[in-house]
Order: C-alpha cells, then sequence, then structure tokens
C-alpha cells in the first residue's frame, strides 16, 4: 500500500493555474521533501491534501483511503504541523495535547498513553508541565510534531515547518522527523525551499510553477552536484 498516492491533481485561483497536472508516490517509510521556490504551488498543495481546498482535477490517496470518496477516513490517517502554529500559548504542552486526543475521541488512560509516548518520542517529557508560551521556537515546533503523532497517523504532512528557527533547532527537528519515518514507517511530505533540510536517500518532489519537474531520490536527481545548485538551475530561484 502507498502511503501517500497524487495523481494528476490541478488546481486554479480563476484564470491563475496554481497547479498543473500533479503526480508522485510516497511509500512507507520514505521521507519525502517537496522543494519549490516561494510560490511554487506548495501550500496549495497542502491544502488541498489536507482537504481545506477541494477540486475535481486529480486523485488523493491516504494510506489507501480515497480522499473524494472517504475525506474523513483519509483525514483520520494524516498528522498535519502548519506553517503558522495553531497551538493554544496560554496551555501546558499537556493539556494542548490532552485537548487534541478530545477531539479525536482519546481520553483516560489511552489518552495519556499516547501522549506520554509522543512526548517521549520527541525529547519532551520532561516539559509535560510547562505552558507553550514559555517554549522556545524548536520545542514549540516538537510540541506540534508531537500532538500530531497522538492519533497515530500513517502519514506526516510538514508544510516549511522550521520556518523562523536557528540553524541548531532545525536540524533537531529535521533528524526528528527524519527518525519517525525510518524507525516508525511514517509516510512524511516536508515541504522546504531549504536544501541543507534533504538528504541523500530522501525522495525529492522539486515543484516548480505549479509543475513536477524532477520526482526521485536526492541522489539521483544530483548525481554527484550539490542540490542547491540544481535546484537553482531548474528553477532560476534566487541563492
Amino acid at each position: 500500500m502507498t502511503g501517500l498516492y497524487v495523481q494528476n491533481l490541478s488546481y486554479a485561483y480563476g484564470a491563475k493555474q496554481a497547479l498543473r497536472d500533479v503526480s508522485f508516490a510516497i511509500e512507507p517509510g520514505q521521507f519525502c521533501a517537496l522543494l519549490g521556490p516561494n510560490g511554487a504551488g506548495k501550500s496549495t498543495l497542502f491544502s488541498l491534501l489536507t482537504r481545506l481546498f477541494t477540486t475535481a482535477q486529480g486523485r488523493i490517496e491516504v494510506a489507501g483511503h480515497d480522499m473524494a470518496r472517504s475525506p474523513r477516513a483519509a483525514l483520520a490517517r494524516m498528522g498535519v504541523v502548519f506553517q503558522q502554529p495553531t497551538l493554544d500559548l496560554d496551555l501546558t504542552v499537556q493539556r494542548n495535547l490532552s485537548y487534541f486526543a478530545a477531539l479525536h475521541g482519546l481520553s483516560g488512560k489511552a489518552a495519556e498513553a499516547r501522549i506520554a509516548a509522543a512526548l517521549d518520542r520527541l525529547n519532551m517529557a520532561e516539559r509535560a508541565g510547562e505552558r507553550a508560551r514559555d517554549l522556545n521556537g524548536g520545542h514549540r515546533r516538537r510540541l506540534e510534531i508531537a500532538r500530531c503523532l497522538i492519533h497515530d497517523p500513517a502519514v506526516l504532512l510538514l508544510d516549511e515547518p522550521t520556518v523562523g528557527l536557528d540553524a541548531a533547532a532545525r536540524r533537531a527537528i529535521t533528524d526528528h522527523v527524519h527518525d519517525l519515518s525510518r524507525d516508525d514507517g511514517l509516510t512524511v511530505l516536508w515541504a522546504t525551499h531549504l536544501t541543507d533540510e534533504i538528504s541523500e536517500t530522501d525522495q525529492v518532489v522539486i515543484l516548480h510553477q505549479g509543475e513536477v519537474l524532477k520526482d526521485a531520490p536526492c541522489h539521483e536527481i544530483t548525481r554527484g552536484a550539490g542540490l542547491q545548485d540544481v535546484f537553482l538551475s531548474l528553477t532560476g530561484a534566487p541563492a
């Protein structure tokens, strides 16, 4: 079963075509970087994948569930970290996670076990009693990732999750999510415009002006060259 399958997806804002016939597939346990400059269509694609937008042009399948035919089942198998933070800053780490668990029908010992496991996975257990407001940017992002693991998703979508973080925090978040794909078998789609967040073994989908230019393992795209140089050459994006 493919973790995430996108076929012939198109979307337009009036006369402006944002996505054109976008297709790619990500297997379970694979980290896929959706690499594109600003304005490439990454956010539009994420809006379609999370059903904030809908389109009749194309198909989306999440862990075997067709998004158009079974949207509830598809969304239930997905965990999402949006570019803009969505935490309640006045609640503690534990309360943020408890609230999210309740939204998914989890309570009592079942919720406590899921929360403890998610916090442990992201090295956040010792911060359970801290308010989200008091966390630094990197730990807030870890909390958002921990939150999206509570309902046991098969697919993780992360829309430029390291925006605004320093280099050390970016590296820590990137490493954590790579570990989740490798160790827990999660399918990961990581949207970014930063090539240093991508490993040689990652799948890379290069999106530019709404079209897929490349879809292959990073090492096959670069063939010994630097990914940033290849990316700039393909897209003409500013360095």
